[in-house]
């Protein structure tokens, strides 16, 4: 017999007001709730697009709570690779939605023993691209402040300003993963379907592309009012 049904017929057979029985129900509502929370565990917050006249720009926060699994392979030296996807459709009423554009953002989290400094590089592209370099390289002193730059970035080149009708709705696939493929061989094979390594989340949403709000233009009007007080 498994344990699922002689639980069942265990709270089959507890009287009606037993506290025991109470407490076992208020126990399984718990552990479900914690299961629910758990796989949510990563979740985009927030999705904006933006454009101007050089391109389009995607803005995105993904959060997410470090496995213990990951930091301690990150402390060891194992460099961690988060890859972000977002491709653009235009809605077609006589047909599938049209994918107009494609982009892809790798994101590359390393840990220097010497200097004890996290590395962060962005690789504007898929990993696997050959001769693909960084564009952007930054050092952190602690863990927590170089994922925020995993996990919020702003303004993404994805597409040519030609490409997406401005004031226009477009739909928005946007995907976020901690590419496990970048692994060292041993750890692929140890880590294939565990929970503890599973960082992934995909949404779907409709944008207009706003344009870009010209800041330093906002605040020399700003400034010229303050003047005039």
């Amino acid at each position: 017999m498994s344990t699922t049904v002689s639980f069942t017929q265990f709270l089959k057979n507890a009287k009606p007001d037993s506290a025991l029985r109470r407490l076992l129900a208020f126990w399984v509502c718990t552990v479900v709730a914690l299961a629910g929370q758990a796989a949510l565990a990563t979740e985009v917050t927030l999705l904006k697009m933006e454009r101007s006249d050089e391109g389009v720009y995607l803005s995105a926060s993904v959060h997410f709570d470090l496995p213990p699994a990951v930091e301690d392979a990150l402390l060891k030296g194992i460099p961690m690779f988060f890859v972000a996807e977002a491709d653009i459709y235009r809605s077609r009423w006589y047909w599938y939605d049209k994918r107009i554009t494609t982009a892809t953002r790798t994101m590359r989290l390393a840990f220097q023993p010497l200097t004890r400094r996290w590395r962060f590089n962005v690789l504007p592209g898929a990993i696997s691209v050959t001769g693909l370099r960084a564009s952007f390289s930054q050092n952190y002193d602690n863990l927590d402040d170089a994922l925020a730059s995993i996990q919020r970035f702003s303004r993404w080149r994805i597409a040519d300003a030609a490409e997406v009708e401005p004031g226009v709705r477009h739909n928005v696939d946007f995907r976020f993963r901690l590419d496990l493929s970048q692994l060292p061989r041993p750890f692929q094979i140890g880590v294939a379907g565990q929970k503890d390594w599973a960082i992934t989340v995909e949404t779907n949403r409709d944008l207009v592309a706003e344009p870009i709000r010209d800041l330093s233009r906002d605040l020399s009007k700003e400034a010229v009012k303050e003047a005039e007080k």
